[in-house]
């Protein structure tokens, strides 16, 4: 089955300690639609303005994501953003936000687009996300969001959870959500908001995945390389929902461990290069390779031992 995307299609400006490169092609719909595209077929629903060439669409063309929703902007610049790694990769610092065609983006999703049975609200204002969610009959709604619309937007927030299935953010974002330090807790607290589930994603340590008296955690793949860190996140929602689109599930509970595992595949291979170049010389026999070898490196024992 397939996915409808909707969020941004960016540039990046990425510093860390060991490199430096500009006019990345990033945005959250990027980095989820091609993690995705190696599971079922994506859509995109975004903006981007003049700066936005051939070459960066043929991106899209190799992995066949469908830009028809895509909207251009004559004389509009693409969405960017500039940020800064220090030797801890799992914090980063914003140095600049250019919003540009994003800006006043009315997403309309097409006629049909609306029966995509699968639909990731990428990071955005939560009225925008609410507002999608209303123009599709998808069957499972899956949302991002972050601090800027936590602390600035919490009642259009907590409006907009009541009507997506999953919630996808990571640990520091769960606390402030829940105004709780404890993330046990504050995902409880998440939980009652509205989304059936929640994913908290927690960098290179793992991610953890609660449900109504269910609780699944999994380690990150480890790597002893990074070069990138930015869109590990989009790319980790990409496989989730990828997987879960392609064999139609919904939300039991096999489903999503096995999901999250595919997630963190996806996401160990982004942060190997810059912006998506990892991701688009990657094989399906090199995911099917580290999916058996997180697997080996997860699996202890079937047999209970009592001594």
């Amino acid at each position: 089955m397939s996915i409808l995307v909707v969020g941004t299609v960016a540039f990046d400006h990425v510093k860390t300690p060991f490199d430096e490169r500009a006019e990345v092609l990033a945005g959250a719909a990027t980095y989820f639609s091609i993690a995705a595209s190696f599971f079922t077929p994506v859509s995109i629903v975004g903006v981007v303005g003049d700066d936005f060439t051939a070459e960066h669409e043929r991106v899209f063309n190799a992995r066949g994501i469908d830009l028809s929703g895509l909207e251009r902007r004559a004389g509009g610049k693409t969405f960017r953003w500039t940020g800064e790694y220090g030797y801890d990769f799992n914090t980063r610092t914003t140095l600049d936000t250019q919003l540009n065609v994003f800006a006043d983006f009315q997403p309309r999703i097409s006629a049909a687009q609306q029966d995509i049975p699968y639909l990731f609200l990428g990071n955005a204002h939560p009225s925008l996300q609410r507002d999608v969610r209303r123009q599709s009959r998808a069957r499972l709604t899956a949302m991002d969001t972050m601090d800027f619309w936590i602390q600035g937007t919490p009642d259009e927030l907590r409006e907009t959870l009541q009507c997506v299935d999953v919630l996808i953010i990571n640990d520091e974002e769960a606390r402030q959500l829940a105004r709780d330090p404890n993330v046990i807790r504050a995902a409880k607290a998440i939980l009652a908001m509205g989304p059936k589930r929640l994913i908290v994603k927690r960098g290179e340590y793992g991610a953890t995945l609660f449900g109504a008296g269910s609780f699944f955690a999994i380690p990150g793949f480890p790597q002893e390389s990074v070069a990138d860190p930015t869109g590990a996140g989009d790319t980790f929602a990409g496989g989730v929902l990828g997987y879960l689109a392609a064999t139609g599930s919904g939300l039991d509970e096999e489903s999503l461990r096995k999901a999250m595992i595919y997630g963190s595949v996806m996401a160990s291979f982004t942060i190997e290069a810059f912006g998506t170049e990892r991701l688009l010389a990657l094989t399906r026999d090199e995911i099917n390779d580290r999916y058996r070898q997180f697997k080996s490196m997860t699996y202890f024992d079937s047999i209970e031992h009592s001594f």
